[in-house]
């Protein structure tokens, strides 16, 4: 790959003036293989001095929302602000600088050898003594999770510590409103973008977890948004998977009353057993609609990856506008 123009590093901000201060001081200026580093902050509506903070740390592109939306659209307010300010590659991190931004150079590396296009900087796990050992479970699960959907052999998909190429991060979109980490990752796999990973080093954390308030919550709200990612990006699967539990019941129901009314386990064979076999009938019947379900899910796909293709290009004659319009003023 040529010479990069621009990198744009994202933070998304809430609440953050105790460490963003910090966390902009690791930042680097300069990268190997780019001409300019930027630095972007979102302010997710803090209500703290996260702003003056930010200004004070010599940022160059803020997006500020009055309230507190939620860190799903705050990574990608923050992406299509990038995009316009004519970002070649984005790298987001955290504003607790939980990641070592002395591993920039590494996690944006495959992208500059034309190697990926979204570059996932995976943690030490295990290793990392914060981390109770259910979240760890959690996090290995959830990591499963998202190589199944996605076909990929991300080990960390949790991980906010990520860089996508301009291409890829034209073509992202993020459903979820709770985090876009697992997300994205199934996306880029879906799309049969080229995604990688490395191994990067982890900060002393100075904070509990913004999303993490508590372990129950975050076990409920980790198990919606795999269903949810599955519902989405594995529709058929998802609805075959859930549809053969009631129609498997439903003929082991079915054999169970044949066993009986023909007498083989000498059971009186004239006993009525109606009652199971209705049953049997529903159950098999609530497992042949899931099964339909799943069916025309699975089309419906079809036309969500068409309006995809339709947003790519809006999004990147949007883009070529801007450009055009910005070289007039120029000159």
């Amino acid at each position: 790959m040529g010479k990069i123009k621009k990198l744009i590093i994202q933070i998304p901000c809430y609440n953050e003036e105790a460490t963003l201060g910090l966390t902009l001081s690791e930042l680097p200026r300069y990268v190997f293989g780019v001409d300019k580093v930027e630095w972007l902050i979102v302010d997710d509506g803090s209500r703290d001095l996260t702003l003056e903070v930010a200004r004070a740390g010599g940022v160059d592109h803020i997006v500020s929302f009055k309230q507190n939306q939620g860190l799903a659209k705050g990574f990608m307010a923050g992406i299509e602000l990038a995009l316009r300010q004519g970002a070649d590659i984005i790298v987001n991190t955290d504003a607790d600088n939980q990641y070592c931004a002395a591993d920039i150079p590494k996690l944006i590396q495959p992208i500059l050898d034309g190697d990926a296009e979204m570059v996932i900087g995976a943690r030490p796990i295990q290793e990392i003594k914060d981390f109770s050992p259910l979240k760890k479970l959690l996090q290995k699960l959830g990591s499963w999770v998202v190589r199944a959907a996605s076909n990929t052999n991300i080990p960390d998909a949790p991980s906010g510590f990520r860089a996508f190429s301009r291409e890829a991060a034209l073509q992202l979109n993020v459903f979820n409103e709770y985090t876009y980490t697992l997300e994205t990752i199934i996306q880029a796999g879906q799309k049969g973008m080229a995604i990688a990973y490395v191994p990067i080093r982890t900060n002393g954390y100075l904070r509990p977890s913004r999303l993490v308030k508590s372990i129950p919550i975050y076990i409920q709200r980790s198990i919606i948004t795999i269903i949810r990612i599955f519902m989405t990006y594995r529709p058929l699967q998802f609805f075959m998977l859930l549809g053969s539990i009631p129609f498997g019941s439903g003929l082991l129901l079915c054999l169970r009353w044949l066993i009986l009314f023909t007498g083989i386990i000498g059971d009186d064979p004239t006993k009525s057993r109606v009652p199971s076999l209705i049953l049997a009938a529903i159950l098999i019947l609530v497992g042949i609609q899931l099964w339909i379900f799943g069916l025309v899910a699975d089309v419906m796909a079809v036309n969500r990856k068409l309006l995809e293709d339709v947003q790519l290009r809006l999004r990147q004659q949007a883009l070529q506008d801007e450009d055009k319009i910005q070289t007039n003023v120029l000159n």
